[in-house]
């Protein structure tokens, strides 16, 4: 069983091997070696450290990878393949081919740039005040209803007209008719129940037929949708609510956390010359 998927091993190894550069441990001093931290193994007398395999085992757990130490063996078994890789390559010259050469530049500059982007955000945390205000912000732009309803679903309009015709007889049936004859496998066990929603989430046919309806009033003809044909019950309806503030809290400082560094970028960018020089143009086969 694989516990580590090779492309996030490959991507996060080479980057750390080329940030330490291409052939660390030969040309490393003892000094540099007890700066990088303890071992967790050795290839050939080429110590393999703890601190990467913490963050490989870290970014596998991020994407659900176990964190085991039956993944930290194959962690560190696909490194000590990569290193003995890497090092026959070095022996050929292959790191200094152009192809390559870009392509270890390429990297270094991207983990750098992740590292400057989560010092950044360690370091500029968003205030509480400022959350609080972009939630004012959002909750002022928050309009319309939301509405609570039920529906039964059949597939021929001819079964909906029957159904509307019981229900006018029997205005009390509908849940029990939803769970006898609805065809929407999601809400039948529940009487037909759809639970609150914003008319945005449905399909625009259904979604008119709701804001036509008043309260405890059901559909006088089938609401034909893609879906089929629908009877609906509105049972209530109300102005749409902003959520407490704790509980998007995380969210917004999130988003605002992003749109500060996407300011602090575009300031890079904007005093940065960069002149295009034919790099654009495909590249030749």
């Amino acid at each position: 069983m694989k516990y580590v998927k090779s492309g996030i091993l490959f991507a996060s190894a080479a980057s750390l091997f080329v940030l330490s550069g291409c052939n660390p441990a030969k040309e490393a001093k003892p000094a540099d070696q007890a700066a990088r931290g303890p071992a967790a193994a050795t290839v050939n007398g080429i110590p393999i450290s703890q601190r990467t395999v913490d963050i490989i085992a870290k970014q596998g757990a991020g994407t659900g990878q176990p964190d085991t130490p039956e993944s930290r063996r194959a962690i560190i078994d696909q490194l000590a393949l990569q290193m003995v890789v890497a090092e026959d390559a070095i022996k050929k010259g292959l790191d200094k081919t152009p192809e390559v050469a870009d392509q270890i530049d390429t990297m270094k500059q991207n983990v750098l740039a992740g590292a400057y982007v989560q010092d950044y955000i360690k370091n500029n945390p968003v205030s509480d005040e400022a959350v609080k205000a972009e939630y004012e912000r959002i909750k002022a732009t928050i309009t319309g209803n939301e509405y609570k309803a039920r529906h039964i679903l059949v597939e021929k309009e001819f079964e909906a007209r029957d159904i509307i015709a019981r229900l006018k007889r029997e205005p009390g049936a509908f849940a029990k008719l939803a769970m006898e004859k609805s065809k929407d496998q999601g809400s039948r066990a529940k009487g037909g129940d759809l639970g609150w929603f914003d008319l945005s989430r449905m399909v625009p046919e259904f979604g008119d037929a709701v804001g036509k309806l008043g309260k405890g009033k059901f559909t006088q003809e089938p609401v034909k949708t893609q879906f089929g044909y629908h009877v609906i019950l509105l049972e209530d309806s109300k102005p749409i609510e902003a959520p407490p503030l704790e509980e998007v809290k995380p969210q917004i400082a999130q988003q605002l956390q992003q749109q500060n560094l996407r300011k602090q970028l575009d300031v890079f960018k904007a005093g940065a010359k960069v002149e295009m020089v034919g790099a654009a143009a495909p590249a030749k086969p």
